[in-house]
C-alpha cells in the first residue's frame, strides 16, 4: 500500500527536495515561504541554513550546485527582487548539479508590501517556470524540476502561491533517490562571467531557451484534459481548482510548466474549442503569451488584475452569478496590535509621546504605523527604515533630523541594514537608529537568524553581535535600553536627539512570545486595577499603551488576566497609581 500524508504545499516541496536527493537547501524566512526551509530542515539528509538575506541564500545554494550538489533556495515574491543580481546570472552561467528556485508569490498581499507576479521574472530572466497546482504536484513536479534544470543545464524557478503554500492535501509519498555528488570540473568560459564570457553566453541561453520551448510542448507537465468543445480554459497554478470547480465540463489546457509557453500544445488545444478563456491571478502572463501568437482569447476581461482569485471570483466575473451564501456571521473587528508584553511597545508609545518623524522597516514593528501611535512615516522594504531617515536628513536638513529616527529590527538590520548605516556614516550624517532586538525572527515565527545563536536545525552557533556590528560600521554613540523601563528609554531618546552625530540605539528585550519568556511571565502576578482610584474614561493613560489586554470596562480601565504578561508597562503610566 502506497504512503500518503496530509501536506501543505510548503511540507510538500520540503518532501520533494528529500525525495529528489537535494544536499543543500537555503532560504530567508518571509511569508508564505517560511515553512519550507522549516521542514526541510528536519530531514538529516540536507544542509539547510537560514541566510542573512535572500541573495546570499541564492549563492549559497548556487555555488553547492555548481560544486556538484543538488541545491535549493526558497523565498518570498519580495526576496526574489533582493536576489535578483545572481539570479539572471545564473541563467547565463547554467548550473552543474539542479538547482531549483522556489519564489513563493502572495496573491492578495496577506503579509507583504506588494503583489507583484513573479512569474515575470521566468521571462525576464529566460528560465523555465513550474507551477503546481495542489501539494502532490508541489513535491512530484519539484522533483521533475531537478530532472529538467540538469537536462537543460539551468536554474528552474518554481512558482507557489499563498493559497497552495498554506492549503493542505493528500500527498503520496516516494523514497529518496539518491544523486551522487557530480564531479567539479573547472571551467573558465562558463562560470566566469567577464563582458567576452558572457556575450557567449548569452547565445546558448537563447539557443536553450528554444529547446525548452519544444520540450513544454510534449512534458507531462502540461496537459489537455477534454471536455466540452464549447469552452476551453487556459491556467495554472492554484487558478486551476478554481475553474475546475466553476467549470467541471470545460476543456483545459492545463499548465505546469507555463514557460516557455508550448506554443504547439496550445494549437492543438485550440482547434478542440469554441471559445476560450485564460483564469490566471494577478497579471495577465498567460494571456500575452497566447495574444503574441495572434489568437483571440478572453481573460483579463473578466477575471480581477488585483487580489487573489477564489471560485466565488471567478464565477462572477465569467458568469456574472454568485451562489447563495448563509448570513454571514457577525464579527467585531479586531486591528492588529502589538502582543501583551511586547518589547516594541515601549519604544513605539515613547517615540508617539515624543512626536518624533519615524521611518519604518519590514517586521512585526510595523504595526507602530497604527493606533493608538500611529509613529511609522514611511515603510518601503527590508533595510529601508535607516535610508529613508538619512534621505530625510539629507531633504530637510540637520536641526529637522534631530527628531527623525530609523526603526529597524533585529534579524532585518543583519539582512539589509548594515550597507545604509555604513552610508550614513561615510557620508557625514547625523541619522538616528533604533535597532529592536527581540532575539528572534519574530513576524514570520521565530526563525533563528545570525544573532540568535542557533542555526536552523537548531544546532548551537556562534552568535553575532549587533553592538560590535554597529562601532564596526563607524558609530561612536551606541546605546542600549529595555524598552520596559519607559522613563529610561525616554531619557536616552532625548539625549540622542540633541547629538550632533549618527547614533544607534539597541533596544534590546526578547519577544514575549518566546517559550522562556512565556515561562517567565507565568511566574508573574497579573495586574489588576483599583477601581476606586482609576478616572477610566476621563484619563485613558493605560489604553494609549495599546496593549491588548486592557480595555475599558463600566467606565473603569480593566485588565484581562487571560492576556495580561505581568510588563508593568500599565503601572509605569498610569499618573494615579491605580495600577497594582
Amino acid at each position: 500500500m502506497p504512503v500518503r500524508d496530509l501536506m501543505s504545499g510548503n511540507e510538500a516541496v520540503a518532501r520533494g527536495a528529500w525525495e529528489a536527493g537535494v544536499k543543500v537547501a537555503t532560504a530567508y524566512p518571509g511569508t508564505p515561504s517560511t515553512e519550507i526551509l522549516e521542514n526541510i530542515a528536519k530531514y538529516k539528509e540536507i544542509y539547510a541554513e537560514w541566510s542573512t538575506n535572500e541573495k546570499v541564500a541564492f549563492e549559497v545554494a548556487m555555488g553547492a550546485a555548481i560544486a556538484g550538489a543538488r541545491s535549493i533556495t526558497s523565498m518570498k515574491h519580495v526576496g526574489l527582487n533582493v536576489a535578483a543580481d545572481p539570479l539572471f546570472t545564473s541563467s547565463y552561467t547554467g548550473i552543474n548539479a539542479g538547482f531549483v528556485v522556489v519564489t513563493c508569490d502572495d496573491p492578495g498581499m496577506h503579509s507583504s508590501q506588494n503583489e507583484q507576479d513573479n512569474r515575470r521574472y521566468a521571462k525576464f530572466a529566460k528560465l523555465p517556470l513550474i507551477e503546481p497546482s495542489d501539494s502532490q504536484e508541489a513535491k512530484d513536479f519539484l522533483k521533475e524540476a531537478f530532472s529538467i534544470s540538469e537536462m537543460f543545464d539551468t536554474p528552474v524557478l518554481f512558482r507557489m502561491t499563498t493559497r497552495l503554500s498554506h492549503s493542505k492535501s493528500v500527498v503520496e509519498l516516494g523514497d529518496r533517490e539518491e544523486a551522487e555528488i557530480k564531479e567539479y570540473v573547472k571551467n573558465f568560459k562558463k562560470y566566469v562571467i567577464l563582458p567576452a564570457n558572457a556575450r557567449v553566453r548569452h547565445y546558448v541561453v537563447e539557443e536553450r531557451l528554444k529547446k525548452l520551448q519544444e520540450f513544454s510542448c510534449s512534458t507531462k507537465l502540461n496537459r489537455i484534459e477534454k471536455g466540452s468543445h464549447a469552452l476551453g480554459i487556459v491556467t495554472s497554478g492554484i487558478s486551476y481548482q478554481y475553474a475546475r470547480e466553476v467549470f467541471p465540463d470545460a476543456t483545459y489546457l492545463k499548465l505546469g510548466m507555463s514557460y516557455p509557453f508550448p506554443v504547439d500544445l496550445f494549437k492543438k488545444f485550440s482547434e478542440m474549442v469554441d471559445r476560450i478563456i485564460v483564469i490566471e491571478e494577478n497579471e495577465p502572463f498567460i494571456e500575452e503569451e497566447i495574444k503574441i501568437l495572434g489568437f483571440s482569447v478572453e481573460g483579463k476581461k473578466y477575471i480581477p488584475l488585483c487580489d487573489e482569485l477564489s471560485p466565488e471570483v471567478v464565477r462572477k466575473g465569467v458568469l456574472g452569478e454568485e451562489l447563495p451564501h448563509p448570513e454571514p456571521i457577525k464579527s467585531v473587528m479586531r486591528p492588529p496590535v502589538f502582543c501583551a508584553g511586547c518589547p516594541h511597545t515601549g519604544i513605539f508609545y515613547n517615540l508617539w509621546r515624543l512626536k518624533a518623524t519615524v521611518t519604518g522597516d519590514i517586521g512585526c514593528y510595523t504595526l507602530g504605523a497604527l493606533p493608538p501611535y500611529e509613529s511609522i512615516d514611511t515603510t518601503i522594504c527590508m533595510g529601508a527604515g535607516i535610508t529613508n531617515a538619512f534621505g530625510f536628513e539629507l531633504a530637510r536638513g540637520k536641526e529637522f533630523s534631530k527628531k527623525v529616527f530609523g526603526v529597524i529590527g533585529d534579524s532585518t538590520f543583519l539582512h539589509t541594514g548594515i550597507p545604509g548605516l555604513i552610508d550614513v556614516v561615510y557620508n557625514k550624517g547625523v541619522t538616528k537608529i533604533i535597532i529592536l532586538d527581540n532575539r528572534i525572527t519574530a513576524m514570520t515565527g521565530h526563525q533563528d537568524h545570525p544573532g540568535t545563536g542557533k542555526t536552523a536545525k537548531g544546532e548551537p552557533t556562534r552568535a553575532i553581535k549587533i553592538e560590535e556590528i554597529v562601532r564596526a560600521c563607524g558609530i561612536q554613540k551606541v546605546y542600549e535600553v529595555d524598552p520596559h523601563d519607559l522613563r529610561g528609554t525616554r531619557e536616552v531618546l532625548k539625549e540622542v536627539m540633541e547629538l550632533d552625530e549618527p547614533a544607534v540605539i539597541i533596544s534590546k528585550r526578547p519577544c514575549a512570545l518566546l517559550p522562556e519568556e512565556r515561562k517567565i511571565q507565568s511566574l508573574r502576578p497579573k495586574r489588576k486595577v483599583n477601581a476606586d482610584i482609576c478616572r477610566g474614561e476621563k484619563c485613558l493613560g493605560c489604553v494609549k499603551l495599546g496593549c491588548p489586554a486592557i480595555s475599558i470596562k463600566d467606565g473603569k480601565a480593566f485588565i484581562s488576566e487571560l492576556l495580561c504578561v505581568g510588563c508593568d508597562l500599565c503601572i509605569q503610566v498610569c499618573p494615579f497609581g491605580a495600577i497594582s
